[in-house]
């Protein structure tokens, strides 16, 4: 028998021609092709806008191509002529539209009309911008505490957008301010901010040009951020190490074809990226830096005793960290063989990477979500900066911590105030500012805010963008919890199923897209700005008609609820949204590092905001950068699979034609998938085990134990390169098995990686 028809050849490499070929069948498809072909030349450029999809960082000496195939899908799916408008409602009902997948709802096209649900029907009618406002800002009003309201923002929010929205929601009076970045690289923030004084990675794209070796940790830049492979490319070309930690065998991190680069696209050659790759057990990341410390101690211990010099950075260490002593006597006191067994790998091979690290001068560390969405994700980054300490590879040229951020403006959110945390500081700045006072007790995260709205507390959710109910976890909690409020309100460029989840009061209010003019009433086109993952400020001007004349902007959108709900008293809202100006002016003036805010955005490539940890200035609790001797995790979930016969523990992921929850298209090609995504990989041998063949379909049961029932139902099962024990498949259709109830230590980020699962052959096996 052959291969079942969804499994098909692999890319070779990534990039190369298959890139541009989907390039072009996105670009077709979107139905306005050359607008999306032209669109492409203005992205990432300084008289441009900043692409949507992801924030890697755009070079000092940027080209005239600075974009990627994602990028390309991001623009075709927001540069769509397809729409749709109120008739579109009145051809299908909510329930109805319940029914369809994510791709489904996503192709039919640009919201064009605000909407307000009409229950009487079940679908949404037009309503106008002035009832909207009106009406949201009256129940607002209407509650009894401004604690009852939740505010998320999705990464893709401008900063402008996001600041005028944080301090909408703060002159309300709270501070629940659920975010994406709960559910991604708050662990990041949280550990660096105690390792190093910074919550931000401290790296420039320069930095990636110097360096000997660079780590890879629990990261797939080939599908979530691929021009993060042309600096990894440059760097392997020029004879660095790329180590790379993945459980999974991603085909990026192995070879990539440069489209830019001719040679490579006329021969059909590609690029060797990892000069190691290992396959570390899932949760298995602090074990193997810790195995890799261990060895670097147990080397400089060999050169002392030799006479020859120490392999550690003692000037640095002396002079600039605090817990040396602590942390060496944690690692010594972690045996070989608890290293091996939660690693996954061998004393050798960790022995082997450490001799790298030893012998290159300049290290980077890079990581995503294969590291913080774990219950000890704090403490495995923590472990990563330690780690990085012994030969000082922080706060020099060619070195640093580089955790990889997804959506294209999610480290910017935070820079500007969405954090239910707000610090003292920034707080004490707005009143200085406005003249009134802040609420100061913290808000909710998105963990929080679910709770909240499931027991009743939370009566109202507004969502800046993004696609809640898909992105969080435990999908049929999540349904509840949004269809128990009396006021949903979700600001969008496109239809999504959390707009499918009503309140007692629903509005879906269609913006403009970053792609998009916004031009203010005098018709002058206005500028937003973005922070990518180096710290870099970019200017963002869209170049396409906008999609509707209805459509206003993000930044339009929260003025007009904010002047509904709390007055322009304190804050002239409506003059702000003429002027986008003068909300930099505010963020200048409360804001540190961002002085000259409107000169220093409009010169080409923006400008870096101040990071300490370039002067070697750190702003934690000791004044110095700080080891960590956390302990290793007693049992990571993947022992705890190995343990059990007929359990295992599911990571999700994305495919290759999606971002985060839009979905661009149901092929995955660098992992052999076509026209499919309710598939699980497993490991061949694992797959004998549970007596499932190639294609099979099975129903995927969740071993949470807390008293909820979780099954994915009819899941296709695909064999796969990954560590026995392990599966994988996509989220958000896979996100039906995350439990609520299991988040980081600290971080409160949900374990979407570490998720303990068994299989039953489907009820129904020729289910779609």
């Amino acid at each position: 028998m052959g291969k079942p028809e969804f499994i098909g050849k692999k890319s070779k490499a990534a990039g190369g021609w298959g890139a541009l070929r989907s390039c072009g069948k996105k670009l077709l498809a979107s139905g306005a092709p050359l607008s999306g072909a032209v669109a492409m030349l203005k992205a990432n450029q300084p008289d441009g806008f900043d692409c949507p999809g992801c924030a890697w960082g755009d070079p000092e000496h940027g080209s005239s191509f600075e974009f990627c195939e994602n990028g390309v899908k991001a623009v075709a799916w927001e540069a769509t002529d397809k729409r749709v408008g109120p008739d579109f409602f009145a051809r299908h009902t909510v329930s109805q539209l319940r029914t369809w997948t994510d791709y489904e709802l996503e192709q039919q096209g640009r919201l064009t009309h605000p909407l307000r649900y009409d229950a009487s029907k079940d679908t949404y009618v037009k309503a106008t911008w002035d009832e909207a406002f009106a009406e949201i800002g009256g129940i607002l009003k209407g509650l009894d505490s401004p604690d009852r309201a939740e505010f998320y923002t999705s990464g893709r929010a401008s900063n402008e957008a996001a600041y005028l929205y944080q301090l909408f929601v703060r002159l309300y009076g709270t501070n629940n301010f659920p975010d994406c970045s709960n559910m991604c690289h708050e662990a990041s923030g949280i550990a660096l901010e105690a390792a190093v004084g910074i919550g931000k990675g401290t790296v420039t794209l320069e930095d990636f040009e110097k360096a000997d070796a660079i780590f890879v940790i629990g990261q797939n830049p080939g599908t979530n951020h691929p021009r993060m492979l042309g600096d990894l490319r440059r760097a392997a070309l020029r004879g660095a190490r790329v180590a790379v930690f993945n459980p999974v065998r991603e085909k990026g991190l192995e070879r990539f074809a440069d489209p830019q680069d001719k040679l490579e696209m006329l021969t059909g050659g590609s690029t060797a990226i990892a000069s190691e790759y290992y396959q570390v057990n899932v949760g298995g990341d602090m074990a193997a830096i810790r195995g890799m410390a261990k060895a670097v101690f147990a080397a400089d211990d060999a050169a002392l005793s030799e006479g020859r010099p120490s392999v550690l950075d003692h000037g640095f260490l002396r002079q600039h960290t605090s817990g040396l002593a602590e942390y060496r006597a944690a690692v010594e006191a972690t045996s070989w063989e608890l290293i091996e067994h939660q690693s996954g790998l061998s004393r050798s091979q960790l022995e082997h990477l450490a001799q790298i690290y030893i012998e290159s001068d300049r290290t980077i560390c890079t990581w995503a979500m294969g590291v913080t969405q774990h219950r000890h994700s704090v403490a495995t980054i923590r472990e990563i900066a330690s780690f990085m300490f012994l030969r000082g590879n922080v706060g020099r040229p060619g070195t640093g911590l580089c955790p990889v951020r997804g959506h294209s403006n999610v480290q910017g959110d935070r820079t500007v105030g969405i954090n239910e945390k707000p610090p003292a500081a920034f707080l004490d700045a707005l009143e200085k500012e406005l003249g009134v006072a802040m609420p100061r007790r913290h808000g909710h995260n998105v963990l929080a805010a679910i709770g909240a709205m499931l027991d009743g507390t939370a009566q109202a959710f507004i969502g800046l963008g993004g696609n809640f109910a898909r992105a969080t976890p435990d999908s049929a909690l999540i349904a509840k919890a949004m269809r128990r409020q009396k006021l949903t309100v979700n600001i969008a460029t496109k239809l999504n199923h959390s707009h499918l989840l009503p309140g007692e009061v629903s509005y879906v209010l269609p913006c403009l897209g970053r792609t998009e003019i916004d031009r203010n009433a005098k018709g002058v086109a206005q500028i937003v700005t973005v922070e990518d993952s180096m710290s870099m400020v970019h200017g963002s001007g869209g170049i396409n008609k906008p999609a509707s004349p209805e459509l206003r902007s993000e930044v339009g959108i929260i003025a007009g609820i904010a002047a509904a709900t709390v007055g322009s008293e304190v804050v002239d809202w409506p003059s702000l949204a003429q002027n986008y100006d003068g909300i930099r002016d505010l963020i200048a003036r409360t804001i540190p590092g961002f002085h000259g805010y409107n000169e220093r955005v409009r010169r080409p490539r923006g400008f870096r905001l101040y990071n300490a940890v370039d002067h070697r200035v750190w702003n934690t609790a000791t004044q110095r950068a700080t080891f960590s001797s956390d302990a290793l995790p007693r049992a990571t979930e993947h022992q705890q699979a190995l343990g059990e016969q007929g359990l295992f523990v599911l990571q999700t992921f994305r495919s290759h034609d999606q971002y985060n929850t839009t979905v661009y298209g149901l092929d995955d090609r660098y992992r052999g998938i076509y026209g499919e995504r309710r598939v699980v990989f497993v490991n061949p041998d694992d797959l004998a085990e549970i007596g499932a063949s190639a294609g099979d379909r099975v129903d995927i049961i969740g071993r949470h134990d807390d008293g909820h029932e979780r099954i994915a139902e009819s899941f296709r099962v695909v064999p796969y390169d990954l560590p026995r024990g392990s599966v994988a498949g996509y989220y958000p259709e896979l996100n039906v098995l995350v439990p609520l109830s299991t988040a980081g230590e600290l971080s409160d980020t949900p374990t979407s990686k570490s998720v303990l699962v068994s299989f039953r052959p489907a009820l129904q096996r020729d289910a779609a």
